[in-house]
């Protein structure tokens, strides 16, 4: 798919109009609690200030359902920008109407104009085409460095670049580079970990992966429909009955295709996930009255051993439930295995990402994905709506 660049578009007195994610935290006083997803878009508004472009910058916060929330206007978002660029930062009332398209025309060079929340206006989410003609008139050129919601056929997300000549930014462009290079050119061996509560979230990525992996680890609530499958106890540790069928067929495609697919040996147990402190390691099938909640040390020394060997990782999704301290150990363990590996890692998926933030070990991974879904999708096969919107 040919896509056009940040570098190719002429921006010199252009008003860019750009899709960017400021779906940010804000406390109970609106203040921003995470930059994080504003950071990540500095190098693409950097760099179209720097090419004397003008910016006007459109995004999403929250899920507001088409009508005005207080609480999720994108002030502070724009207030927090402003910071970062040690430079002006407007922000408007609505993201269409004489209002913004007066500031968009009055933007001066060296200042961005932050639209306010898409989301306020039902016709975002429909894709509605009124919506994204009044979104157009705003910009001279499209630039939508938005990965996270690059999954979404949103008008600010196919409606505008079917009206503007349309690029990708410097983050798009580096989250479409990494799982390009772990999905069709991935140095051998490839390793990927799966984890999460469901085998109905993750099916697509394991069927799509199977094929293209050498090993395939799965951690997480997930492993306990797996294991059902294989006629172990599982107690009562999450599990989709449903998906038992499914299970069986992963395990005969691992089989038929040679794939090494690891599944918890021991894991650690408790009565329920709010009792913590009664939590025990066990061998094998599990009590009933307990449930899994974390890999053991047994798994957690296989699965370390053959992440230790790999050339090329991608990781999505936690081995046991994180938030708590005593399911922690599986999750910072791997998180710390792929941080120490000199492998080419893809980290993707909330909760991944917030372990990796946690332990304080964003910066030892290759690439840190900014897209959840987004990521997943790609991770299935498909095409995303607003990458397939800028070919």
């Amino acid at each position: 798919m040919s896509i056009r660049r940040l570098s190719e578009l002429d921006l010199a007195g252009k008003r860019v109009l750009m899709r960017v994610d400021f779906n940010v935290p804000l406390d109970a006083d609106g203040h921003v609690t995470s930059d994080a997803r504003i950071q990540a878009a500095l190098p693409s508004i950097r760099e179209v200030l720097t090419r004397g472009g003008r910016p006007v910058l459109m995004s999403h916060l929250g899920r507001p359902k088409g009508k005005v929330v207080e609480s999720m206007r994108l002030q502070p978002a724009a207030d927090r920008l402003g910071t970062l660029l040690s430079s002006p930062v407007a922000c408007v009332s609505d993201c269409i109407g004489p209002e913004a398209e007066s500031a968009s025309r009055s933007l001066e060079a060296g200042s961005c104009l932050v639209l306010e929340n898409l989301r306020f206006h039902p016709g975002e989410t429909a894709g509605d085409d009124d919506f994204a003609a009044a979104l157009a008139k705003l910009g001279d050129v499209y630039v939508n460095d938005a990965f996270g919601t690059a999954h979404r056929a949103h008008a600010s997300v196919v409606g505008v670049p079917a009206i503007l000549p349309s690029a990708v930014g410097l983050l798009m462009e580096s989250e479409l580079a990494a799982f390009e290079r772990v999905l069709t050119s991935p140095e051998r061996p490839f390793v990927a970990i799966l984890g999460g509560a469901k085998v109905s979230d993750k099916l697509p990525v394991i069927m799509n992966l199977m094929p293209k992996v050498n090993s395939l680890i799965i951690g997480g609530a997930m492993a306990y429909t797996m294991l059902a499958e294989r006629g172990g106890k599982i107690g009562n540790s999450l599990f989709e009955a449903e998906l038992v069928e499914e299970a069986r067929r992963v395990r005969s495609m691992a089989e038929e295709i040679g794939l090494e697919l690891l599944l918890p040996s021991d894991h650690v147990c408790a009565s329920s996930i709010d009792a913590p402190a009664e939590s025990r390691v066990v061998h094998g099938d599990i009590p009933d009255g307990m449930m899994g909640l974390d890999i053991g040390p047994e798994t957690i020394e296989r699965y370390c051993a053959v992440v230790s060997t790999a050339r090329s990782i991608l990781w999505n999704g936690p081995m046991g439930v994180f938030e708590i301290e005593e399911f922690r150990s599986g999750t910072e363990a791997v998180a710390r295995a792929v941080a120490d590996s000199s492998a080419w890692s893809v980290v993707g998926g909330g909760d991944s990402v917030a372990a990796l933030g946690l332990l304080g070990l964003q910066g030892s991974v290759s690439h840190l994905s900014t897209g959840g879904g987004a990521g997943l999708e790609l991770l299935e096969g498909k095409v995303l709506p607003g990458i397939a919107a800028l070919s």
